[in-house]
């Protein structure tokens, strides 16, 4: 079964356009959404929980419609935006005790396990958590209500690599039972290589591109050569050139590309960087 499907999805508002997104997050799996600021990863997240009114298309959840039973679904789902929308009173311990009346399959050992995991301070106020631990605090409610799909936007901003690093490994852990997913925006694009099975890239609203991750990175690469081997290669095998004193640097489709030629790995933020920059 895919824990999510989103179909020809569209809204526009204010100056921005969301133009008709197709993404199928199979489960077991974890899609990265990557896009720079304003790319419409939020906007993505929000018409998922059903929380924006769209112009076109449909959500599907488990094999159900995100219109319907929108509040039953939400057991299902472990949210973190980048503001976590706690009171600024309350702490941890406090925060504890409203999601345990929230989600009926509240797990407080698990909540306490994370706290503990992630050194919050149960008594401290919220207002007085800095960024890094308001992100923290927002992925172990979301982790402590034996959610299938996880929706995450920019969890890893403000954490430290040491930090991040554990997040990473939590969420792997996460998908070893193959009845969860995880979608997770990001512009921290390193994280995303680490974690994802499968990528998609919005820019400007559009989605430039949706594959698996390992079909990307075996796909492209990056040669360097001089100008005239250059010419040798046919015009599209060359997805882009950068001239530098040295000679040239090309991304390159693999399967054209003669054995004469070495050719080096991408990563899957110097694809996004490149498709961005096509698109401008």
């Amino acid at each position: 079964m895919n824990a999510l499907e989103i179909k020809n999805l569209s809204i526009s508002f204010r100056g921005f356009h969301l133009d008709s997104i197709n993404l199928t997050l199979p489960c077991g799996c974890i899609m990265g959404l990557i896009g720079e600021n304003g790319a419409g990863k939020t906007t993505t997240i929000k018409l998922i929980l059903n929380m924006l009114y769209r112009n076109s298309g449909t959500v599907t959840l488990f094999g159900q419609d995100n219109r319907e039973g929108i509040q039953l679904l939400k057991e299902d789902i472990g949210v973190v935006m980048d503001e976590a929308g706690i009171p600024e009173c309350l702490n941890a311990h406090q925060v504890g005790k409203i999601m345990r009346h929230t989600f009926r399959q509240w797990d407080g050992e698990e909540y306490a396990r994370l706290l503990e995991r992630f050194s919050l301070p149960r008594s401290k106020a919220f207002k007085d958590f800095s960024r890094g631990m308001k992100m923290k605090l927002g992925i172990a409610i979301a982790m402590s209500h034996n959610a299938k799909l996880l929706l995450l936007d920019e969890p890893t901003s403000g954490l430290d690599p040491v930090v991040r690093d554990e997040v990473v490994e939590m969420l792997h852990d996460f998908t070893r039972d193959e009845r969860h997913a995880i979608l997770i925006s990001s512009h921290i694009v390193s994280d995303l290589e680490k974690l994802c099975d499968y990528v998609a890239f919005l820019h400007q609203g559009k989605l430039m591109l949706c594959e698996e991750k390992d079909a990307l990175l075996s796909a492209y690469g990056i040669i360097h050569c001089t100008v005239a081997e250059l010419r040798e290669l046919e015009l599209r095998s060359i997805l882009h050139t950068k001239v530098t004193p040295y000679g040239v640097e090309a991304i390159v489709l693999r399967e054209n590309i003669p054995d004469t030629f070495k050719i080096s790995p991408i990563s899957i933020e110097e694809l996004f960087v490149f498709m961005v920059k096509e698109a401008r």
